[in-house]
């Protein structure tokens, strides 16, 4: 069996390959694993679990709770929230874990499971394998060590997420969002009422669409993976901006008041000085990643700030902020972590301070955006290459300076090989559009000359 975990937690199509089996047989796997040290001190173990709107969400959190409680473990349910409170609520309350069930960006049909460990933290790589071994361990024969009578866990509705996540949110902000119109694009997901209300509470005048959930409509033709909406919305209401979430509202990508994307690179651009400024930004740095664009880099060095870059994923730019202390980091996609304030990335709470910022300096969001260009940047997929040699290639490294010397300190050249399919991801970023669609293509063709 292939490992179940990938890169933000199990996922597939619910009841397909994500079924009600394999989500109570994880969850008391993750009891054993991440409970067993609470229930070792003498204390019944917590876990908090919330879920997107997804119809498969429903039976997915009965068979979840189920696990957990057989466990021994009392539940505290959330219902309907996005993954930044399940991992605030976490916690705040202090749980031993926390559960979420949402498939993020994808559509309908996928589901996930993430975990939480203690304090609302994404599990180590450790942690995810112990689960998987321990699940696999009793899913062929081994049997589970089941308590009886009062050692069966309690389950309960802890209604008072929402307020207590909504308070939170709240509490961060440096500024109110007085005279603002925002327009807040909720993906028909897990943000659908929090959001507004922690816009409205912060005093914005908020429009809102896609925030309607049926249980079929989440991320379908809105949300961070399709703006087109929102940019119509933000410039027929005059808004100042708008706001966007994906599935789970762990992402925020913004509009301008012109209708212009503001991607996550710009956001964290703005958040940058704006943390400097208020003396938040530990080492004066900011952590991106290989994809972060050239002109993020280019203009937080011109700056005076520090940018570490990791692999992609945001979980690679979480643990390089928890190892170094660093207080701000996020991808180009609109995950965005202030970990003074979050263990993960927050789409509401960062549209929260990127409005706060506008209304703060009297600034448009585009003028603010404006301290970064985007330089132009073309992706290219070569599929069937042997990906194993795109860093051992001879003859590819030779094309990849080639490249670089045109390119010059106005341009970047990155190969990866992809993590879950057979083809090696070519990206190319150069000051013309032209350039860099032709060096690209040049590459591309090294690539399967090269690898093919």
């Amino acid at each position: 069996m292939g490992r179940l975990f990938g890169t933000d937690g199990v996922r597939g199509v619910a009841n397909a390959d994500l079924t009600a089996e394999l989500a109570l047989g994880l969850s008391v796997a993750a009891a054993h694993v991440l409970a067993e040290a609470g229930t070792f001190e003498g204390h019944r173990a917590t876990a908090v679990v919330g879920r997107d709107p997804r119809a498969s969400g429903e039976f997915l959190e009965a068979a979840v709770v189920a696990g957990l409680a057989s466990a021994g473990v009392d539940v505290l349910r959330v219902g309907v929230l996005p993954t930044p409170a399940v991992a605030y609520l976490t916690g705040a309350l202090g749980a031993d874990l926390g559960v979420m069930l949402s498939a993020s960006h994808n559509a309908m049909p996928d589901n996930g499971i993430k975990f939480f460990a203690r304090g609302g933290h994404k599990l180590a790589d450790e942690l995810e394998d112990r689960i998987e071994s321990t699940y696999e361990q009793h899913r062929t024969g081994a049997p589970w060590d089941r308590p009886t009578g009062s050692g069966v866990g309690r389950v309960s509705d802890y209604t008072e997420g929402f307020e207590k996540y909504v308070s939170h949110l709240i509490g961060v902000l440096p500024n109110r969002l007085d005279g603002l119109k925002i327009v807040l694009d909720e993906a028909h997901g897990a943000a659908s009422y929090v959001s507004p209300e922690a816009f409205a509470r912060a005093g914005a005048e908020i429009v809102t669409i896609g925030a309607e959930p049926d249980g079929l409509n989440i991320n379908d033709g809105c949300g961070s993976t399709h703006l087109g909406l929102l940019k119509a919305a933000v410039v027929e209401h005059g808004a100042d901006l708008g706001i966007a979430h994906d599935g789970d509202a762990d992402r925020c990508l913004a509009v301008d008041g012109n209708g212009a994307e503001i991607d996550g690179d710009q956001i964290l651009a703005v958040l940058a000085l704006a943390m400097r400024e208020a003396g938040q930004l530990r080492e004066n740095t900011v952590v991106g990643t290989v994809m972060s664009n050239l002109g993020f880099k280019l203009a937080m060095e011109g700056e005076g700030i520090q940018v570490v870059q990791t692999g992609v994923g945001d979980r690679y730019v979480l643990e390089s902020m928890k190892e170094h202390g660093y207080a701000l980091g996020g991808e180009q996609s609109g995950h965005v972590i202030i970990l003074d304030h979050a263990t993960t990335g927050d789409g509401t709470l960062t549209g929260l301070l990127l409005a706060a910022r506008v209304a703060a300096t009297g600034k448009s969001l585009a003028e603010l955006a404006g301290v970064m260009q985007r330089l132009p940047q073309v992706l290219i997929n070569v599929p069937d290459v042997d990906k194993s040699r795109v860093t051992t290639s001879a003859e590819l490294a030779v094309a990849v300076t080639d490249a670089e010397r045109e390119l010059g300190t106005t341009g970047r050249v990155l190969l990866r090989s992809s993590g879950t399919e057979p083809l090696v991801r070519v990206m190319v970023e150069a000051a013309d559009i032209e350039q860099a669609r032709a060096v690209a293509g040049r590459l591309a063709d090294a690539v399967k000359s090269a690898l093919g």
